[in-house]
């Protein structure tokens, strides 16, 4: 990294978070409208969306998270309070997807225009979640899983959160098929990320290292 230290621009933990949270869900809805799938941390919702449509996408959504949350603690075997703000976090992802969808599935379509959201949606999920990594609050449990699930075990993150996203798109797989009796949701590009994603969202990281600091209020207290 090129950039000194007393360069970088200081950007607070909760202003971290919230553009997160925001980039985040439009990403998601992003890469579903390019036509090449949804992303893999939405996949199962998405699939529980099509088979009980009676809710939506957002509130399949945060139905999710809260299982990912509850499952760190059972792994964790305690309760966590902080983990709740992340439910919260969730919820808040889950509803802003409701309000992206109203736009994004309004722009305008064509060959070209599917790979370029494809290619926006990627880059601004890597950056979104590699963001919400370093906010240095309670994050989206879609992205606080991998990250506290590769302490737990002890195993490098990009391994966890390739393996976490693939089995994301085994359960939607089975899930679309079996009721739908067609795979649902899933295209070329939902596998290439998931594969992928993992060492994209290292490589933002490191970007985002070099360029900015996240600060919390113990900061400002020094």
């Amino acid at each position: 990294c090129i950039v000194m230290e007393d360069k970088k621009v200081v950007l607070r933990g909760e202003a971290a978070l919230a553009v997160a949270i925001f980039i985040n869900s439009m990403g998601v809805l992003l890469m579903l409208q390019s036509g090449s799938g949804i992303s893999a941390i939405s996949s199962v919702p998405y699939a529980f969306s099509e088979v009980l449509p009676m809710l939506t996408l957002g509130t399949w959504t945060y139905i999710f998270q809260g299982l990912l949350v509850i499952t760190l603690m059972v792994l964790k075997r305690k309760f966590v309070p902080s983990y709740l703000f992340s439910f919260v976090a969730g919820f808040l992802f889950g509803e802003l997807m409701d309000i992206h969808e109203l736009w994004i599935t309004k722009l305008p379509m064509s060959i070209l225009l599917r790979i370029i959201y494809f290619v926006l949606s990627y880059i601004i999920l890597c950056v979104g979640i590699a963001l919400s990594n370093r906010c240095r609050l309670p994050i989206i449990p879609t992205d606080l899983f991998p990250r506290d699930l590769s302490e737990i075990i002890k195993k490098p993150y990009s391994r966890v959160k390739i393996t976490f996203d693939v089995t994301c798109l085994l359960v939607t797989a089975c899930l679309t098929f079996f009721v739908l009796g067609k795979i649902s949701g899933l295209g070329i590009g939902t596998v290439a990320a998931a594969f992928t994603m993992g060492k994209g969202v290292a490589i933002a990281g490191k970007l985002i290292d070099c360029l900015l600091y996240t600060s919390d209020a113990a900061d400002d207290r020094i």
